[in-house]
């Protein structure tokens, strides 16, 4: 289970990156995935420190942490 979770918060960050910000009701359409393994891959991202999660009206929106280099 843990290897999947991974995996789809490498696919929630590329379609991040790629899409940009976004709220998680249009992440869980996208990528096609249940609330629950959504949020679980929120989670694993945002324990790592590369994502923001802001509350909005509707639920969240979220999108990459960039590092100035």
């Amino acid at each position: 289970m843990w290897n999947d979770i991974g995996q789809l918060a490498g696919d929630v960050w590329r379609y991040l990156d790629l899409h940009g910000e976004t709220s998680t009701l249009k992440l869980r359409s996208s990528l096609k995935i249940s609330q629950s393994l959504l949020f679980l891959a929120l989670g694993w991202l945002g324990r790592e420190g590369k994502i923001h999660i802001v509350s909005s009206d509707r639920g969240y929106r979220v999108s990459i942490k960039r590092h100035n280099s």
